[in-house]
């Protein structure tokens, strides 16, 4: 019984196995690739952004379904929403994710659609400036070997940092005009 067994996944093994030997034998020829796998961008669709700053997380939404997860740093100023320029906090309620910068001061940034006209308005009744360039981004470019020391601080001007490498699939993944919520 088990050597009939052995002799019928033989006859099954053989076929597979003298193909992958002729595979073997034309390398040396050409390259025989295998066919690719479906990147991470093309199992998700991203729907939305959400960030708590308290709990200092962004998660990238399919649905209503949290789908990825990542540490942040905000600004030296977090609690509160975003009054005016250079108040170093980081804007809260929903906008877009309208445009991004692959050659920015910072590893890669996407643009926070950040003054709504509301937050104009608020400002502007203040004789201030709403400002302007919040972004989701990456360590400073020239960070070098001091990356490790932004891990866990607020040291944003308000924007949204989060590690390069992380910001590459946050690029790869988040398509421009994808809404993001900001809560306290």
């Amino acid at each position: 019984m088990i050597l009939k067994l052995f002799l019928s996944f033989l006859l099954t093994a053989l076929p597979a196995l003298a193909q992958s030997t002729e595979l073997l034998a034309r390398a040396d020829t050409q390259m025989v690739m295998p066919s690719a796998e479906p990147t991470l961008a093309e199992h998700l669709e991203i729907t939305k952004v959400l960030v708590h700053k308290g709990e200092r997380r962004l998660y990238l939404l399919s649905g209503d379904k949290k789908v990825r997860s990542y540490r942040i740093s905000l600004g030296d100023n977090p609690v509160g929403h975003k009054l005016y320029e250079g108040d170093k906090r980081t804007p809260e309620g929903d906008y877009l994710l309208d445009w991004r910068n692959a050659n920015s001061d910072f590893y890669k940034s996407i643009h926070i659609s950040y003054p709504s006209p509301s937050d104009r308005e608020q400002a502007e009744a203040w004789g201030l400036s709403p400002g302007g360039s919040i972004m989701i981004h990456g360590l400073p470019n020239d960070a070098g070997d001091l990356a490790f020391a932004f891990a866990g601080l607020d040291w944003t001007e308000g924007c949204i940092a989060v590690t390069n490498e992380e910001m590459d699939e946050i690029w790869a993944l988040v398509d421009n005009g994808t809404p993001i919520r900001i809560l306290p």
